[in-house]
């Protein structure tokens, strides 16, 4: 089939790659404009921009599915958009500049975690198990009949991790969903189930609760590593923590939010008992080795969290 692709992060590109190898021909790469990035604010091409223009792909750089944008995906006489990633809503006029239509891969096992974050909550929830879903994108949020779907573990230990793996795992699915949509053997079931959302995640949802039982902390932990990155308040500001894992040989007691050094390593006590900790950011400093953090300063205690809406 004549396809375009629609993608604009790291995630969409293992996307890009298999299609690029496969017998579909890409007859442009759709990707968000160039963004700052960084604290000098450079104008940065998007991953998927970069890597298309590697592949000798031309691209179509767009911040919303309007307008001289939809003409030129009419111009292009394609079957099927692939979508991952985009981060732009397809309407009506979008979705019907392709023969078969707009296909998704999303980042969860629809109906569960519709939206942009459906790794993030996943994690933050506790969820083992998830997967990816290829989609008809319609005008809903995630609504439409599914075509593949592969359930996949969740045992990561950060967001990236998981991204990174379900990029690649849902990448030859998203492959195979076209090739059966071009040999008429595509099924697509509505999706059925109870729906969950997953909205994109804040900073205030990064923010530890130390009082909540340790995996419940590392968990939030999880879902939001290593952005916006997980912290807590340390004398009213705010200092990031990186890679909490089970401490559960530890039996000593404290105050929930105590950081302290034993067994050669960062210890941090919750609710029910202590988490280990790898890394430390203190505000406005770089990240370092929580351990050497704390032989410069000794036992900590983080600010009790009152805000809770957090």
């Amino acid at each position: 089939m004549d396809i375009v692709f629609a993608g604009t992060p790291d995630v969409a590109v293992p996307a890009l790659e298999a299609l690029a190898e496969s017998e579909h021909r890409i007859r442009a790469v759709l990707t968000r404009p160039d963004a700052p990035v960084g604290r000098k604010r450079i104008l940065t091409p998007s991953p998927v921009k970069t890597r298309a223009l590697e592949l000798g792909l031309d691209v179509i750089e767009a911040d919303r599915l309007r307008g001289d944008v939809i003409t030129t995906l009419r111009g292009l006489d394609i079957d099927a958009v692939a979508v991952v990633a985009f981060g732009a809503i397809a309407g009506p006029a979008a979705l019907a500049t392709a023969r078969l239509g707009w296909f998704n891969l999303h980042f969860s096992l629809l109906p569960h975690y519709r939206g942009a974050a459906p790794v993030q909550r996943a994690l933050i929830d506790g969820v083992t198990r998830s997967g990816v879903s290829v989609f008809r994108i319609d005008e809903g949020m995630d609504t439409g009949p599914v075509l593949r779907r592969r359930e996949l573990d969740l045992d990561h230990p950060d967001v990236a991790a998981a991204l990174e793996d379900y990029a690649r795992r849902g990448a030859p699915e998203l492959v195979t969903a076209l090739d059966e949509l071009a040999a008429g053997t595509a099924t697509e079931t509505p999706q059925t189930g109870e729906a969950s959302h997953a909205e994109k995640i804040t900073v205030a949802d990064a923010r530890l609760d130390f009082t909540e039982p340790a995996a419940r902390v590392i968990d939030r932990a999880r879902g939001t590593s290593p952005s916006p990155g997980p912290w807590a308040e340390l004398d009213g500001r705010r200092t990031k923590l990186f890679g909490l894992t089970p401490a559960p040989e530890i039996t000593a007691d404290a105050d929930p939010g105590t950081l302290r050094t034993a067994q050669n390593a960062a210890l941090l006590r919750c609710g029910d008992g202590w988490v280990h900790v790898a890394w430390i950011q203190p505000f406005g400093k770089p990240r370092m080795s929580a351990a050497d953090y704390l032989r410069g300063h000794g036992e900590i205690r983080f600010d009790p969290n009152t805000d809770q809406g957090a």
